[in-house]
């Protein structure tokens, strides 16, 4: 039995969902436990790419079942179109399970999100945050405000229209809203189709962790855009952390084993915010044009730039990280030197190892410190038959060097390493030991 957290450990974007497909081959439950339409999982099938955006990795496997967990907000309409695009390709193979409790984006919140951005860039351009614009801050601060709607309301229809009429009573300043009625009839109806999944999970799961079932979490975005640790404002709105997914499938931490961190060999982000490896010039270019860096869920150019070893250690103590996946290592081949960012030099002459400044303007003002390790060679066709075949002794030993490096400092043993897109380019170094922490990380008091 195991209960294990798979969670991004950069700005997003970093292959966890095929890094969490990898783990689910041996799960019983996958759960994804926060954020909706605004991500998007690519996990590369041999029947072709496939990109998940509101449903959890396990329903593409027979045996397993995928729930989209408490914690997420869900916008049904394009749920129910994923469902339906998997069952046309004959790719749902696993259960699908959606929490009663999830909370639904509505069309109202998608109008206000962009009707937010445009407030922010208005009042100053820098301000806009690049969100995706799919309703899902709107509907988590209706959720904390209490005006949200949640899956279970949409088989009551009275209860549902007097949900909508204060909902809309706190909408005064949006325009161009469609009708109450038309709304509630689009929601009983999608209700009634989405019925046969919807239902209570947390006894579901805490049934399966006392039979001692496999169950893993699944994180969507990343510990770096955390609502309270991450690089606010240009962050999302909820938890995508450890505690978060605790939070987001009702799973008790005294029941947690293991979490997995995933991060690039590199660094990406999409949208506004500090990025203090960005690299603008040819080799960022590099980056993107090799890694194929756009978002999977809005097509935008990733800004790309090199691996920020402070921020990994930040993320690692901040979630307990206890093995790290490494991904897109081929990405990377064939470069002579690689750098690496080892601490910040700060405006003020002070460095910085292992934290995140709590604003983000003082982290934009970051000049990152590198060291330049050597790279290794392309991983051609041969090159990734060699590591099918012999596994993890076939990686290039300037890899093992580059990810010894990242395991000293950060403290945290690399289990995996993706070194390509589809789902079989992935290498299990064997089980994680315990490391000392880094005595360049900043002590703690107790």
């Amino acid at each position: 039995m195991s209960v294990r957290i798979v969670l991004g450990a950069q700005f997003g974007d970093e292959a966890k969902g095929k890094i969490a497909d990898f783990m689910s081959a041996s799960a019983r439950y996958v759960v994804r436990s926060a954020g909706g339409p605004n991500t998007g999982h690519t996990i590369v099938l041999p029947e072709g790419p496939v990109v998940l955006h509101q449903l959890a990795c396990g329903v593409l496997r027979h045996g397993v079942t995928g729930i989209s967990g408490p914690g997420m907000v869900i916008q049904p309409f394009k749920l129910e179109e994923e469902l339906q695009g998997l069952e046309k390709r004959g790719l749902l193979r696993g259960e699908v399970v959606l929490s009663d409790r999830a909370h639904v984006i509505l069309p109202l919140h998608e109008i206000e999100d962009v009707w937010e951005d445009e407030l922010r860039g208005r009042h100053r351009p820098a301000a806009s945050l690049g969100t995706t614009r799919s309703g899902i801050g709107p509907a988590y601060a209706d959720r904390a405000g209490r005006f949200g709607i949640r899956l279970a309301e949409l088989s009551r229809p009275a209860v549902l229209r007097e949900r909508l009429e204060l909902l809309y009573a706190t909408k005064t300043h949006l325009t161009g809203l469609p009708p109450i009625d038309e709304v509630l009839g689009r929601l009983v109806e999608v209700g009634g189709r989405l019925a046969a999944y919807i239902r209570p999970t947390e006894q579901l799961l805490w049934d399966a962790v006392a039979r001692g079932e496999s169950v893993l979490l699944e994180g969507a975005q990343s510990a770096l855009l955390d609502l309270d640790f991450g690089t606010y404002p240009y962050v999302t709105s909820s938890h995508p952390t450890s505690a978060g997914a605790l939070l987001g499938s009702g799973i008790p931490p005294t029941e947690l084993d293991d979490v997995v961190g995933v991060a690039k060999a590199y660094s990406t982000r999409v949208g506004a915010g500090p990025f203090p490896t960005e690299d603008t010039g040819e080799r960022g270019e590099f980056l993107r044009r090799v890694g194929g860096e756009r978002g999977a869920t809005t097509g935008r150019p990733r800004r790309c730039g090199w691996l920020d070893l402070v921020l990994l250690r930040y993320a690692a103590r901040l979630n307990g990280f206890t093995s790290l996946a490494i991904t897109k290592v081929d990405v990377l081949g064939g470069l002579e030197r690689i750098p690496v960012c080892v601490r910040y030099q700060m405006p003020d002459g002070s460095t910085v190892h292992d934290a995140l400044p709590t604003s983000a303007d003082d982290l934009g003002r970051a000049e990152p410190v590198y060291e330049q390790l050597p790279g290794w060679p392309e991983f051609h066709e041969r090159l990734k038959e060699r590591i099918r075949r012999e596994g993890a002794t076939a990686l290039p030993s300037d890899l093992r060097r580059y990810l010894d490096f990242i395991e000293q400092e950060t403290g945290v043993a690399v289990e995996y390493v993706g070194y390509g897109a589809h789902r079989d380019e992935t290498v299990w170094l064997g089980p994680p030991s315990a490391r000392p922490r880094p005595a360049s990380m900043t002590a703690w008091s107790g």
